[in-house]
Parts: C-alpha cells; sequence; structure tokens
C-alpha cells in the first residue's frame, strides 16, 4: 500500500451530542469526516468494486452512530465510529475520524470546534 486512501468529507447529521442538558433537547449539526487507509491497487486495476470499501457504507456507519446514539462527549463520538469501522471493515488498516462542532456553545465568533482521531487495525490501547 503506497498511501492509498478512500476519504468521505463533512457529512452533514443532525445529533444531540454535548455536555449541556440543552444540546440533548435542542440538538444541533455536526460535521464527520472519515480517512481510511486501505489498499487500494487492485481496485485500481480490475475496476471492480469488490477490490475496495464501499464510501456508501463507510458513510452509513457514521451516520447510524452520530443520529442514533447521544455522546456527551465528540470525543466519544469519534471513537465509537472509528471502533466500529475497523470491526465491520476488514481490509482498512487505519481510520482517521474527525467530528465538528460548529454550533459549540463557546463565548466566541468561531467557525467550529473539533476533534480528530486515528486509529490502527491491531493496536492495543
Amino acid at each position: 500500500m503506497a498511501g492509498d486512501l478512500i476519504r468521505v468529507t463533512r457529512i452533514a447529521v443532525f445529533g444531540r451530542h454535548g455536555v449541556l442538558a440543552e444540546e440533548a433537547v435542542l440538538g444541533q449539526r455536526f460535521y464527520i469526516s472519515l480517512e481510511a487507509q486501505v489498499d487500494l491497487e487492485a481496485a485500481g486495476r480490475s475496476d471492480d468494486v469488490a477490490g475496495t470499501v464501499s464510501y456508501a457504507d463507510l458513510t452509513a456507519v457514521a451516520v447510524g452512530i452520530a443520529t442514533e446514539r447521544r455522546f456527551n462527549l465528540i470525543e466519544a463520538l469519534a471513537e465509537v465510529i472509528a471502533t466500529e469501522i475497523l470491526r465491520r471493515f476488514a481490509p482498512i488498516d487505519v481510520i482517521t475520524v474527525r467530528v465538528e462542532k460548529p454550533s459549540a456553545p463557546v463565548p466566541a465568533i468561531l467557525e467550529s470546534v473539533g476533534v480528530e482521531i486515528t486509529r490502527r487495525r491491531g493496536a492495543g490501547r
């Protein structure tokens, strides 16, 4: 693998994540980005979807977790998404998950706050 990546950028979801009670009630928009390191040579040579990981399937995992569960911390949201992607998609060696929270209750004018985590298959934690 020579640095092959599958990217899904800024999936918009509506969730109720956050520490404050108002965040659980009102909810807000979040953006999730995924970057999966996977060997894409077979898919590139064969032009066959069987040699890759579907970005639609990756997106479905992130959307399902972000909309069906509630987390106090976006760190926990990112962790669960990363863990589930590595569990479901054996060809993925490394997954990076970014979660942005554009309406974070911070007393400042800002574009967003966010976290980014990277998890590796087989890395003991």
